[in-house]
């Protein structure tokens, strides 16, 4: 027996009695051309914006105006600490301690930055293992760094690939690789959640596995971070990297956040790509010191932060805090979970949802194929006002994120989905 219900009253009734609706007044809905508000399923791709990240950004834009460079040390939030701001929150939201991560870069540069230390080929252990359905920037980065070694980009790079007619990868297929290659492999580099199919990778069984043969294991969570528990501490994972700008909501292009597993945080043996910013900072502005780094994630850093990007970050992250990680993640579940029962009572055999129905998979996207359709489906949908993600061939990706979706849009997606169908 579901404990779900048909019907736009129970999609009401879900809502009044959620106690995280409030935080969609929180955000700007997007609104057609006659101002009403559209269903935006997209936080996947880019999240919305939070009401205050206005504010906080203006704050930093004053203290420039008003302090010039000393804002560095008198702004209200100085400047030259103010990525440890961040921290703490962050490293909550992806389960790590705070001397584990950083907020840095852009995701692909922080990417490079962690296999220049953690991907360290010989002659006889120089293979990268990747989920076959990789997002394509994973791919590019590996196969550069592999040519970047001196290797073949095709024949050192393994893909971990789906069986036949199966869209999600299966552990004992990566078992098997690792039984027969798995002294080849340097580095396994798999996405936590996976873009295309949302399914949440076991980043703890996975890492133990890479560990078991000797490789090094890190995670791209750009689908994970804000979304579900990560718990990358626990995992042991050697390094992570991740996004702000999807579940995070930190604006298009926005910096990005890395973890390195505490086990390293003191070893000056990794090799690694340094700038001023991983250097001791109490001589940090004494110049001509010879390199002294920062223990912890923050010896990756290179630059000094970017702070206006920086503030809206830490708007997102104080709307994360003020609901609770652990309350969102809860309402996530129930969310998608009702998402999938809508979308299996329409009984449609032309749609098959390729995301796992565990939700320990899975986090709050649902990916539904659509058999003999293309992307005048998606069109269409848009025109109903309608925000989703259409990827090839006949895949639309949606995301019913906590923290500004309702179950009431979950109803009337599914209803006007039905429409079009």
């Amino acid at each position: 027996m579901s404990q779900y219900k048909l019907g736009r009253d129970f999609a009401n009734h879900l809502d009044q009695n959620d106690q995280l609706s409030k935080f969609r007044n929180q955000f700007h809905i997007p609104k057609d051309e006659n101002g009403k508000e559209l269903i935006y399923m997209t936080g996947n791709s880019l999240g919305l914006q939070p009401k205050i990240t206005k504010s906080y950004i203006d704050q930093e834009l004053e203290d420039w105006a008003n302090l010039g460079v000393e804002g560095h040390t008198e702004g209200k939030n100085p400047w030259l600490h103010y990525h440890e701001f961040l921290t703490e929150t962050m490293a909550n939201i992806v389960g790590a301690k705070p001397l584990e991560v950083v907020v840095m870069n852009s995701l692909t540069a922080n990417l490079h930055l962690m296999m220049v230390s953690f991907y360290k080929p010989t002659k006889e252990r120089y293979k990268i293992l990747i989920e076959a359905d990789a997002f394509p920037s994973d791919k590019y980065a590996v196969e550069s760094q592999l040519r970047h070694h001196g290797f073949d980009d095709k024949e050192g790079l393994i893909l971990w690939k789906s069986r036949d007619n199966e869209e999600l990868a299966n552990y004992q297929d990566l078992e098997a690789i690792l039984q027969e290659q798995g002294d080849e492999i340097a580095l396994i580099m798999i996405g936590g959640v996976n873009y295309y199919t949302g399914q949440f990778f076991d980043l703890k069984r996975i890492t133990d596995l890479g560990h078991s043969h000797g490789c090094t294991v890190g995670f791209d969570c750009a689908h994970g971070a804000g979304n579900v528990q990560l718990n990358l501490h626990n995992s042991g994972a050697d390094f992570a990297v991740w996004c702000t700008y999807k579940y995070l909501n930190s604006g298009p292009g926005s910096l990005s956040g890395a973890f390195v597993h505490e086990r390293h945080a003191n070893r000056k043996d990794l090799n690694r790509f340094t700038g001023w910013w991983s250097h001791n900072k109490e001589m940090r502005f004494r110049m001509r010191d010879e390199f002294d780094q920062l223990p912890g994630a923050e010896g990756w850093q290179l630059s000094n932060p970017p702070i206006l990007s920086m503030a809206a970050i830490r708007a997102s992250l104080d709307v994360f805090k003020e609901a609770g990680f652990d309350k969102l993640c809860l309402k996530s579940k129930s969310l998608t979970g009702y998402f999938e029962f809508l979308i299996n009572a329409l009984k449609n055999s032309d749609i098959k949802i390729i995301t796992p129905s565990n939700p320990e998979e899975r986090g709050c996207q649902l990916s539904i194929q659509v058999k003999n359709a293309d992307k005048s489906l998606h069109k269409k949908l848009t025109d109903t006002g309608i925000i989703t993600d259409w990827r090839e061939p006949d895949v639309i990706r949606c995301a019913p994120v906590p923290l500004y979706n309702s179950f009431t849009d979950i109803y009337e997606f599914v209803e006007r989905l039905k429409n079009v169908l």
